[in-house]
């Protein structure tokens, strides 16, 4: 009886440590933090043996699968695959990781069903030329099998698919003047529980929470942190709560400090952990409010909004209980993205955000979905390297759009219908997970 209490408290306290709302348009809670064994960008990719790649027990994937041919890939032939050579080798870097098998983390595509490929990629004799649409797409066809993801009714799966992307904000080092808005690293006293390792049947769930005496209880919601006392460290302050907060969402992305020592340069907020609070909708608030019809809180109106009510934008903002927390990173090369969850960093236009109880991280996705309020099509090669809170379902998708405001208009624009066809290697039969 105490053990069956104890799994129902603590069942209660992942629901109430969750994300479960979904967000505006564009705007995509904070997903998994990159893997600890992430691959270092200047290192060569080196495939091993398969029988020196040690393997680990397969989880089950919730879609079904049926097998296609690339001519029923609508756009399959208009899409230009000369950037994505070097998409591919770079995947392939996480592809060739061991898997650890733990099930707290997200699922991964099976490595030892990808060796053969990635053995042939960095093979002189069977790769094709970086730069050659063609010859990639030769390769591709004669690696790779299309299969249609279908969901768990296994009827073809059409989704939501939304946009992120990395945005600039201004900061400081330090507080004063404009710059009062902080982006804290993960507090100290933030604990982050593994109920399968206490209770094999809550395997794969965790909870964020705090001591509070002998207890567990959740985590200081954002309003109780910015009253609190005990505020963890803060990287950079920004000069704006709604770019601040833009920010938290999207989980990542760039600041520019204008002011103190290091005045000029530019540095990149990567996330690092999180509250453990569910995230709740502010464009629903507002709507809720009878200021914004729900329809219309993409990004852009929410910050019109907010610079239309500065005195109200705190309580807009505390409306949402989630906190992101974030750890700080060079921006080495400028033309790449922030690490996914996949530890890969991500390729503008080719990564996705995936549920990856249904598409396994490293897999190489076509996906067919249109422009942001748009009929035109977007039909293209990506790889499913992220996740996030409110990326659930078969088909459902969060598509990178890239850096800096043209990538955010895009994003915060994006709410559009897609399906999803899944390539894997031929000889491994259905896709897989680890």
């Amino acid at each position: 009886m105490k053990r069956l209490f104890c799994i129902s408290f603590l069942t209660a306290l992942l629901a109430a440590c969750s994300t479960t709302v979904p967000p505006e348009p564009g705007i995509a809670p904070e997903g998994t933090p990159p893997a600890p064994d992430s691959p270092a960008a200047d290192t060569p990719l080196r495939v091993p043996a398969l029988t020196a790649l040690p393997d680990s027990a397969a989880r089950t994937l919730a879609g079904r699968f049926q097998r296609a041919n690339f001519a029923e890939m609508p756009g399959w032939d208009d899409d230009n695959l000369s950037d994505t050579w070097a998409l591919f080798l770079r995947n392939c870097k996480g592809l060739m990781r061991p898997t650890g098998g733990s099930l707290t983390t997200p699922a991964r595509a099976t490595p030892r069903a990808w060796q053969p490929f990635c053995a042939a990629a960095i093979d002189p004799a069977r790769a094709p030329a970086a730069g050659d649409a063609a010859g990639i797409r030769r390769f591709v066809q004669t690696y790779l099998q299309p299969w249609r993801l279908n969901g768990g009714d296994g009827k073809p799966a059409a989704n939501t698919v939304t946009g992120y992307y990395e945005p600039l904000v201004r900061g400081s080092r330090r507080q004063g003047g404009n710059y009062q808005w902080p982006l804290y690293t993960p507090p100290a006293d933030l604990l982050t529980i593994d109920l399968g390792g206490i209770y094999p049947e809550l395997a794969g769930k965790r909870v964020r929470g705090k001591l509070d005496g002998k207890r567990v209880v959740p985590y200081d919601t954002r309003a109780a942190l910015e009253r609190s006392g005990k505020r963890p460290p803060a990287i950079v302050y920004i000069d704006d709560p709604v770019d601040a907060f833009f920010l938290q969402i999207q989980g990542s992305g760039r600041v520019l400090l204008t002011s103190g020592p290091d005045s000029g340069s530019t540095i990149r907020v990567a996330y690092a952990d999180h509250n453990g609070q569910p995230y709740a909708s502010i464009g629903k608030w507002l709507a809720d409010q009878g200021e914004l019809p729900l329809a219309q809180a993409s990004m852009q109106n929410i910050r019109a909004w907010a610079q239309r009510n500065p005195k109200r934008v705190p309580e807009m903002l505390n409306a949402n209980p989630a906190v992101v927390f974030f750890r700080e990173e060079p921006v080495i090369d400028p033309n790449q993205g922030p690490k996914g969850a996949y530890g890969i960093a991500l390729a503008p236009q080719r990564s996705i955000a995936v549920d990856t109880t249904f598409v396994p991280l490293g897999t190489p996705v076509f996906l067919s979905t249109t422009q942001p309020a748009s009929t035109q099509p977007l039909s293209r090669l990506v790889f499913a390297q992220d996740t996030g809170a409110a990326i659930k379902g078969a088909a459902r998708a969060d598509f990178y759009w890239g850096y800096g405001d043209a990538a955010g208009e895009m994003a915060g624009r994006m709410k559009q219908r897609g399906q999803m066809w899944v390539l894997w290697p031929k000889q491994a039969g259905e896709p897989s997970a680890r």
